[in-house]
């Protein structure tokens, strides 16, 4: 009888243990079915082309690695990997300085301190193009705002051409992403703090440390984790720098600000190139691996 009994506990046991993986499974599957459909599949696709000549017209012919050797001979895409590495040593920091001056200055438990967030968070739900638009118009050497402010604080005495320089456009441009996404920087750096209690301040406090000490020895370290997954997304969003580089310099001028991936566009969607295209696209791929792995190990906390 008791024997029965077991087998009987067994077999509702492993039912209900089955009825969860299914259930469990039936919550992954979207997510899996979308990943299939919208990466592991374009991605060999993808591969696959960048083994081909394969244009627009006419038959693929099959080539091996000769587009990569070809992507590694080119040294208009060697410039465009040069530009965006610039372009993100620059935009970076830029964009984490203004990120953690805005998250400490709103982790603040007090009256009205959701506007102040909202206000600085607001740019970020912009579109990229609309952001780009704006400040182009801001940026205009006839009749931007930023000249005139400038001339009307006698600060120039002629108007400054700010996309048709490469010395200025640059910096013009990182103002501008700046601007736009350290509020989503912010936000991320502020949930982070917001996750270390209360207690651990004022343990610190009343040990006497200070200010600085507090941050670089106590925040810092406990928000490392965070830290790391912002930079990595910033650093993977700089490198795959488009529109706003598109529509507010268009490349120039002569190619000074053209982006990689901005090159891969062209060269697959104007020259119809697209097996180099997609060649461009998976070496651009192993860079930001390698980049992103790196970055994790970097500030991969040591206890763990």
């Amino acid at each position: 009888m008791s024997g029965k009994v077991t087998v009987r506990t067994t077999g509702r046991l492993e039912g209900a243990a089955l009825k969860r993986r299914v259930f469990n499974t039936a919550f992954i599957l979207p997510v899996l079915v979308i990943n299939i459909l919208f990466f592991a599949i374009p991605f060999v696709k993808v591969f696959f082309m960048s083994l081909f000549k394969w244009e627009l017209l006419g038959t693929h012919s099959f080539i091996g690695l000769k587009n990569y050797v070809t992507a590694f001979q080119d040294k208009t895409f060697l410039n465009s990997l040069g530009f965006t590495f610039e372009y993100a040593l620059m935009v970076t920091p830029m964009l984490f300085l203004l990120a953690f001056a805005l998250a400490l200055l709103v982790n603040h438990s007090v009256r009205g301190i959701g506007i102040f967030r909202t206000i600085y968070f607001a740019p970020v739900v912009i579109s990229m193009t609309t952001c780009s638009l704006i400040w182009l118009w801001i940026y205009n050497d006839l009749y931007g705002v930023l000249n005139y402010l400038l001339s009307s604080c006698g600060l120039i005495s002629k108007n400054i051409t700010w996309m048709n320089q490469a010395s200025t456009s640059l910096p013009a441009v990182c103002f501008m992403i700046t601007w736009k996404m350290a509020g989503f920087n912010m936000l991320m750096l502020l949930s982070a703090l917001q996750g270390i209690g209360d207690d651990i301040h004022e343990a610190t406090s009343i040990d006497g440390a200070s200010g600085a000490q507090r941050f670089f020895r106590i925040t810092l370290p406990m928000i490392r984790a965070h830290v790391g997954l912002a930079l990595v997304i910033s650093i993977i969003g700089s490198v795959l720098a488009f529109e706003q580089f598109r529509i507010m310099t268009k490349g120039g001028p002569s190619s000074a600000t053209m982006t990689a991936v901005n090159y891969m566009y062209n060269t697959s969607f104007k020259y119809f190139k697209f097996g180099y295209g997609a060649a461009l696209s998976m070496v651009l791929l192993v860079i930001l691996g390698i980049l992103s792995y790196f970055q994790f190990k970097l500030l991969q906390d040591p206890t763990e």
